[in-house]
């Protein structure tokens, strides 16, 4: 606990003013903090094998998280694009906001992204789609080296942990009835290096090929590098689960999401950070054993884990338990 306690204490003194004063903070006080860069070895080499095998690829797929839409897509990639069919697929609509759809996809059009599929790769929602518009993408475009050629080759790219292999994993089951042929999982990281080609479908034949999740080498701000964070897309001890934490109950409070409150018991809402995990604690038994040195000598207490508390927080709003929530 002892190292939540003064970050904690700083965050709810920043906080600004709880629901019983009458508001909320109208902006989130990131502090000193500057923008966060994480670029690993493995993300330079996957970058650097992407660029080799473009020449090879009929279309690109860029595979992003539905609750940033704006947020986080790497600028890098965008030059790796370059002049092939782009299509966007905006992955774990079941996360992120329904009403914030028609919005997300004027200022996509905005930017010059005029094909964009929302999926749910858990129940293959909307992901039928993806197949039929690649293939009208890539008859409608030159095929330049490969114009002899009748099957499709389709390179996945994306920031870590969007649902790039669960993307692939979906058509497979869908088009092939086949299990699953890369692995997943809920941390950043798990595809290191681009893979070779996996099919996914028979008719027209559709390869595609997966890749590591590629953040850009420098964030453009801390608040883009936090929601990427809330999205998994980052390490969560990079940036720090008790500032994630109290982020999260920012947003939460600015899009009247008040969830929590049922979830955690809270009698109101709070923008207080320490208040709020108190409550999580409390509803979820995270304690932990302190020894207390006293004059008679030592005596073991048991405390509420703060830092148990914001990990379990975090895990409830990334598997949809604090309401759907786009962040953008």
């Amino acid at each position: 606990m002892k190292r939540w306690v003064g970050p904690l204490r700083a965050a709810a003194a920043a906080s600004g003013p709880c629901s019983e004063s009458g508001g909320f903070r109208t902006r989130f006080d990131f502090g000193s903090r500057d923008a966060a860069s994480w670029f690993p070895g493995h993300m330079a080499k996957g970058l650097r094998q992407m660029r080799a095998s473009l020449r090879r690829a009929d279309c690109l797929v860029e595979v992003h998280d539905a609750r940033i839409p704006l947020s986080g897509r790497n600028p890098v990639l965008q030059e790796v694009l370059g002049i092939r069919p782009h299509l966007l697929v905006l992955n774990k609509m079941d996360l992120a906001d329904p009403r914030q759809q028609s919005r997300v996809l004027e200022q996509l059009r905005q930017q010059g992204c005029s094909h964009v599929v929302f999926t749910d790769c858990q129940r293959d929602s909307n992901v039928k789609k993806i197949v039929p518009l690649v293939a009208k993408l890539v008859s409608s475009s030159p095929r330049y080296h490969r114009a002899e050629s009748t099957e499709y080759s389709i390179m996945v790219i994306g920031v870590p942990n969007v649902g790039k292999s669960s993307l692939i994993n979906s058509l497979r089951r869908l088009h092939l009835k086949k299990g699953k042929a890369t692995a997943v999982g809920g941390e950043p990281g798990i595809t290191r290096a681009v893979l070779t080609r996996i099919q996914v479908c028979e008719t027209p034949l559709v390869y595609l090929v997966d890749t590591p999740g590629v953040l850009p080498p420098k964030l453009a701000d801390v608040e883009t590098g936090m929601k990427l964070a809330l999205c998994g897309a980052i390490h969560d001890h990079l940036v720090g689960e008790d500032i994630m934490a109290d982020y999260l109950l920012y947003i939460l409070n600015q899009q009247q999401q008040f969830g929590y409150m049922e979830r955690y018991g809270l009698p109101e809402a709070s923008d207080n950070i320490r208040h709020v995990l108190k409550y999580v604690a409390v509803t979820l038994g995270k304690t932990q054993k302190v020894k207390v040195l006293t004059g008679t000598g030592n005596v073991n207490m048991m405390m509420l884990n703060y830092s148990a508390a914001a990990y379990e927080f975090l895990r409830a709003f990334r598997a949809g338990r604090l309401g759907r929530l786009t962040l953008d």
